[in-house]
């Protein structure tokens, strides 16, 4: 299937690694121009050059972080007009919400729900005149099936879905759609981190809690960046333009609801 994009241009957040990574993958072999955004210099550059050599498209790596004033102009300024906008932040620490402070909640807000909701302030409307926009948040799992430890990411990744629902329904007349992508438990370097307290609490090993935690999935595996990548390539693709709001959720059917 002919995805249509070929030639626009994407601003992917967390690229460097990991799930954004799998959506900057999937995009440029679909011969979107991309331009990604991580903060750690030498994972981001190795990065671009791969996608480069692999696609052939225009690559552009901007090391900031994008969760602060500076970091979104500066991604901006590289990539000011995209066709195509994924955001995505790396989720809060967990923890116990008696233990948590102001700041700890400001700081979950700013990167998982206001940063996202800056960058789509900024480039929607040259998306609305353009007549063709794409934009696709990571979230969580959670949003769902919120987990008690996680309360930082679930407040800040549903007050984030809340506003995302109303505004998709205003920008879907242009061919301007906006829908959440929501990941279970994908094998990346964020859940070896969490599964790796686990095994040290538990006091077992690393593969035998990784093995244990993919058989509780009814897919008995981890799901990998580059399936999340292909859907969320799909989701920018020409021909979702009558989706939009949604919150798709890719987790193996670890969710047990209908609904």
């Amino acid at each position: 299937m002919d995805f249509g994009i070929a030639g626009k241009h994407a601003l992917v957040c967390g690229a460097s690694k990991g799930l954004g990574r799998g959506c900057a993958e999937a995009l440029a072999g679909e011969g979107v121009h991309v331009t990604l955004v991580a903060r750690t210099v030498e994972t981001l550059e190795a990065t671009a050059a791969e996608i480069r050599q692999k696609t052939g498209v225009t690559v552009n790596a901007v090391a900031c972080d994008i969760t602060t004033p500076e970091g979104r102009a500066r991604a901006l300024a590289a990539c000011p007009q995209p066709d195509i906008l994924i955001n995505n932040a790396g989720g809060p620490p967990p923890g116990d919400f008696r233990k948590w402070e102001r700041d700890d909640w400001i700081a979950a807000l700013d990167a998982n729900m206001l940063t996202p909701i800056e960058l789509i302030k900024a480039t929607v409307d040259g998306m609305i005149a353009r007549r063709f926009g794409r934009i696709v948040n990571i979230t969580s799992s959670a949003v769902k099936a919120p987990i008690d430890v996680l309360g930082l990411s679930n407040g800040a990744r549903s007050g984030l879905t809340g506003f995302v629902a109303g505004i998709a329904r205003k920008t879907v007349s242009h061919n301007v759609t906006i829908n959440n992508l929501l990941p279970g438990q994908f094998d990346t370097d964020r859940l070896k981190k969490t599964l790796g307290a686990a095994a040290a609490a538990s006091g077992k090993g690393m593969d035998e809690v990784m093995a244990a935690r993919s058989q509780q999935i009814p897919a008995q595996r981890f799901g990998n960046p580059a399936e999340f990548g292909a859907v969320c390539a799909f989701l920018c693709s020409v021909h979702a333009g009558y989706m939009t709001g949604q919150n798709v959720l890719l987790d193996g059917g670890n969710y047990p609801g209908t609904f």
